[in-house]
Parts: structure tokens; C-alpha cells; sequence
């Protein structure tokens, strides 16, 4: 049998989602069988020997420090950003002007408007596009998602996540992009962007928000001497009214010790619980109120049946997946029906997710509760 054709793909960064998207061009064609196989045939990135080293060690032939020669490659069908987000809203306009497909890591944009900005981009355009919100394609997450939808809590009343990380924690680490919200974005719109597209996913709209954040060191060491000041918080949280009623609550922070990335959803129902704990990422809590008395608590599910979202596509029952595998499941699920089945989720859920991202901005600097249409209604 021959080999489907190739599918030419070039990624715009080299970083850790980088190396995570490579990667996952990789093993796709390992999990399914694809019309297509994707091949990343150029990357780019900021720095010539950063990007070239990155290139030799994820297999890919070619190197460049200019993004936009990814996009005019005629051989290129895909573009994939995986730069800073200050960065992504300019570089999916620009993909899509070219016709190319865009995948776009998280968050859409720093900002609403930018993010909706790109989403007309896209749809001007026709093309295909995609916001990297892998945690989604984790088999335990996907399984939660049907669970939900199949009624296993009944009516959802109350929603809660957290994503803590330590990342911040230690006031001598330099001053970076990361600081600087006009290209790094807020804790809110980095980690938060995953948790609040849970939310919309899960529990559906979310009305209205109340918000706090703050910055706890406000100055990082500055790579010339001296310090710089930071423009991001580093923790935040909000009360959520959801459009059905429901209430809800989120926490993220990057300044909490020895926390290296631990976030938590848990689904409260009319008639049962479920939780997700990443820390666990093979695993789903679950009580009903069906249950038997005697057997009063939560049982644990191992999201690794043949039956479970994904599972198949993996390791024999029992073993488990990883961090990886969410972004090889995100390539293939966007690939199996190249070129022709739309991709989701798309930049129309990135802008919603944006939107919400601003209006806890909004609410944490105001001190008041902001409803998301206020921010949908300025654009």
C-alpha cells in the first residue's frame, strides 16, 4: 500500500509548545490512519541558533528567523503558532490572507478585539482554523465532557477549576516576555484561557463575572542590570454566573510554591459530582445520587478502556497516557478528515474565551461585576 500524501506544515516558534506540536505531527499518523501525513517542513523562531538547534532536534529540515517566509511557502498547507501570544492575532491574520490553515496556540489574542480581529480574518478567508486547547483531547477530560452531556449529574448548578503553578514564585527570576503583558498576556488569559474554555464547554455560557488579581513582585531582574517592572498579575479569581443559572468559580495563580502545574474541575449536579485532578490525569472521580447508600463517596474511573474517548487509540488498559498525548490526539483529530470536515474548537470559541478573559480583567480592575456581552458589545 502507499503512503498517504504528505501534508506540509510550518511552525511559527520553537519553544515548549514547539517541541509539544512537532511532536504530535509525528505520532498522529500512529494513532489513526490519516488521509494525510503531516510533515513539519519549516520552522521558525526569534533566535538563528535557538531555532536551529530546535530544528535538528525535532526532525525538521528547515530553519528561518523570519515568520513570514513560513507563510509564503506555496508548499506550506498549515501554519501553527506557537510564538508569545502578543504575537498571535498578527500572524493568523496574516496566515489566513495567504489561504493557509491555521492552528493557534492558546490564548487567542491579549485582547477581545485582537482576538476578534483574527476570527474574521479566518472566516473572511474560508480557511480551516484551530486554538490549541489540548487539555480537551486528554482521554479522563474528553470522558468528563460525555459524561456531562449523557446527564451523569443531572442539571449542572455549580462549576469550579483551579490551575495553580509555581512558575512565578521565585522573585529572582529575570525579567522575560513573559512579564510584560503586552506580549505575554495576563495569568488570567494564559492559564486562565484553558480553564474558562472548560467552563464554556462543560457548563455553557458564562453571563457575568467578578474578579480579583494582583501582582505580589512587582519588579524582576533586568537581563542589562537593574530590574524591570511587571505588567502581569500572578494570581487571580472570580465568581461566575453562567447563562443556565449556575454558579461557578475559578482560581489561577503562578505564584504558588511548589505547585508545578496542578489544576482541578470539578461538576456539581442536580443528581452527581465529577472531578478532575491533572495531577491524576488518567482518572475521573465520580459519585451519583443514584448510588447506593451503602456505597456512599466517589468512585474512581480509569480513563483508559477501550470504551473512553481516545483510549483506544493508545496503550493496553492500564497504562496510561501523558501530557504529550493530548496534543498527538488534538493533530489527528484536526487531520482524520483533511481537508474537508471543519476544525474545532475554532477561533469563534478562542474569541468567547477572550472575551471572558476580559471581562475578569475588567472586573479585577474595577472592583464590580462585569457581564461578558459588555465586552462583545465594544468590539
Amino acid at each position: 500500500m502507499s503512503a498517504p500524501p504528505e501534508l506540509r506544515v510550518g511552525v511559527i516558534g520553537y519553544g515548549v509548545m514547539g517541541k509539544a506540536h512537532c511532536y504530535a505531527y509525528r505520532i498522529a499518523p500512529m494513532l489513526r490512519t490519516l488521509p494525510v501525513t503531516p510533515v513539519v517542513s519549516l520552522i521558525s523562531g526569534r533566535s538563528r541558533t535557538g531555532v536551529a538547534a530546535a530544528a535538528a532536534a525535532y526532525g525538521v529540515p528547515a530553519c528561518t528567523t523570519d515568520w513570514r517566509s513560513v507563510i509564503a511557502r506555496d508548499d506550506i498547507a498549515i501554519v501553527d503558532i506557537c510564538t508569545p501570544p502578543g504575537t498571535h492575532s498578527e500572524i493568523a491574520q496574516a496566515a489566513a490572507a495567504a489561504g493557509k490553515a491555521v492552528l493557534c496556540e492558546k490564548p487567542l489574542a491579549l485582547s477581545y478585539p485582537s482576538a476578534a480581529d483574527a476570527l474574521a480574518a479566518v472566516e473572511g478567508a474560508g480557511v480551516r482554523n484551530a486554538i490549541g486547547f489540548n487539555y480537551r483531547r486528554l482521554p479522563a477530560v474528553a470522558l468528563m465532557r460525555r459524561m456531562v452531556g449523557d446527564g451523569a449529574v443531572g442539571e449542572i448548578r455549580l462549576w469550579r477549576a483551579t490551575w495553580l503553578s509555581d512558575e512565578f514564585a521565585d522573585p529572582d527570576t529575570p525579567f522575560d516576555w513573559r512579564f510584560d503583558r503586552t506580549m505575554g498576556g495576563t495569568t488570567i488569559a494564559d492559564l486562565g484561557s484553558h480553564l474558562i474554555d472548560m467552563a464554556l464547554w462543560l457548563a455553557g455560557d458564562i453571563a457575568s463575572v467578578c474578579a480579583q488579581a494582583e501582582t505580589f513582585i512587582r519588579t524582576r531582574p533586568a537581563a542589562s542590570g537593574g530590574t524591570e517592572p511587571v505588567t502581569v498579575d500572578d494570581a487571580a479569581s472570580a465568581l461566575l454566573r453562567f447563562r443556565s443559572g449556575a454558579l461557578g468559580t475559578i482560581e489561577v495563580a503562578r505564584a504558588a510554591v511548589r505547585r508545578p502545574c496542578d489544576f482541578t474541575i470539578e461538576v456539581n449536579g442536580s443528581r452527581g459530582t465529577l472531578v478532575f485532578d491533572y495531577a491524576r490525569l488518567n482518572e475521573l472521580r465520580y459519585g451519583s445520587a443514584d448510588d447506593e447508600a451503602g456505597l456512599y463517596g466517589m468512585r474512581r474511573i480509569r480513563a483508559e478502556h477501550p470504551s473512553h474517548p481516545y483510549a483506544a487509540d493508545w496503550w493496553p488498559l492500564g497504562q496510561g497516557v501523558g501530557y504529550g498525548s493530548s496534543f498527538g490526539n488534538q493533530a489527528a483529530d484536526l487531520l482524520e478528515g483533511w481537508p474537508h470536515a471543519p476544525w474545532s474548537p475554532g477561533f469563534s470559541q478562542g474569541a468567547a474565551v477572550q472575551a471572558v478573559c476580559d471581562a475578569m480583567e475588567a472586573s479585577a480592575a474595577q472592583g464590580r461585576w462585569v457581564a461578558v456581552s459588555e465586552v462583545t458589545a465594544a468590539k
